[in-house]
């Protein structure tokens, strides 16, 4: 067993007679052909055994730990960035069909940074203090307007805030059936479903007002709008749970709170859609500043309906 280790370490390190001698007796074009092989340039030699590249590797691992621990803000959007391009250009997403289209439309609404969380939920819910709502736009003469991505603007929509909101309202919620001992696995799903249903209705009737008044808006924008009623129903539940379990004022905390987020809420959309609806609309539709009110106060309603407020204490 030795000699054949020994003999294969020889091979590896070039040298014909021990070639030969592992081997046996081999003929003269067997030599040769041996010999081309390990006569050529070790940069040669390095790019034939140089392994296919792949997606995912260490190197990209630690990177990706390393900004993810990082305190830069920056890193972290960076690193994701890097690996998004990546997963598109080694041809991973264009083995679903539709997948490679669906990133690249999302792309911009998870371009977000730790600074634009923290401002973006401070106006969400604080938005009585803020005087600028207009988005910043990269070219001011480009038609259609092109705007900057969220990172760089914080009136910019994004689909991250509502995404992490949602998983946290309804975490909250399987928190609050499980302190009453009510906890089923189907509550999960169950809240998932009646918010996302009620968001998709909700979206509906707005792209029909912004159809009669023949006014044009992104569908995923009127998701990310819609969307930041989670952060304030969570502040909600976090609001019930906690005093609900120490004092027994979950039902009075709950609404209590609820008043300021929704009030918050709506007027968040009020200054949005007034800077999204154009000022000039079609002559035969709703009258503009109705359709604001009117998707301004649906929050309201909305959020309501979605609240879990059965079994707090």
């Amino acid at each position: 067993m030795s000699n054949f280790y020994e003999g294969n370490y020889g091979y590896a390190a070039g040298s014909n007679d021990q070639y030969n001698q592992y081997n046996g007796s081999s003929s003269t074009g067997q030599q040769q052909q041996y010999s081309q092989q390990y006569s050529q340039p070790p940069q040669q030699q390095q790019q034939q055994q140089q392994p296919p590249q792949q997606f995912w590797n260490p190197t990209t691992a630690m990177s990706a730990a390393a900004a993810f621990t990082s305190s830069d803000s920056n890193a972290m959007y960076n690193v994701a960035e890097s690996m998004g391009k990546q997963f598109l250009e080694t041809g991973w997403a264009k083995a679903v069909p539709g997948l490679e289209r669906s990133m690249l439309a999302l792309r911009p609404y998870f371009a977000v940074d730790n600074s634009f969380v923290k401002k973006k939920m401070a106006r969400i819910l604080f938005p009585f203090v803020s005087k600028d709502w207009a988005r910043t736009k990269l070219d001011p003469n480009m038609v259609p307007p092109s705007y900057m991505p969220p990172h760089q603007d914080v009136n910019a929509p994004d689909l991250y805030i509502p995404t992490m909101s949602l998983l946290t309202y309804v975490l909250l919620c399987a928190l609050c059936y499980g302190t009453a001992n009510k906890f089923n696995p189907e509550v999960i799903p169950d809240v998932i479903t009646k918010c996302l249903v009620t968001q998709l209705l909700e979206v509906f009737a707005i792209r029909i007002g912004f159809y009669a008044m023949e006014a044009q808006v992104a569908l995923l924008d009127l998701l990310s709008y819609t969307g930041y009623k989670y952060l304030g129903l969570s502040v909600n539940m976090l609001s019930g749970i906690s005093l609900g379990q120490y004092g027994g004022y979950g039902h009075k905390a709950y609404y209590f709170t609820y008043l300021w987020t929704a009030s918050s809420i709506s007027f968040f959309i009020l200054k949005v859609m007034a800077n999204v609806i154009p000022v000039v609309t079609s002559s035969v539709g709703p009258k503009r500043h109705l359709m604001v009110l009117g998707f301004a106060m649906s929050q309201f309603a909305t959020c309501w309906w979605v609240s879990q407020t059965k079994f707090l204490n």
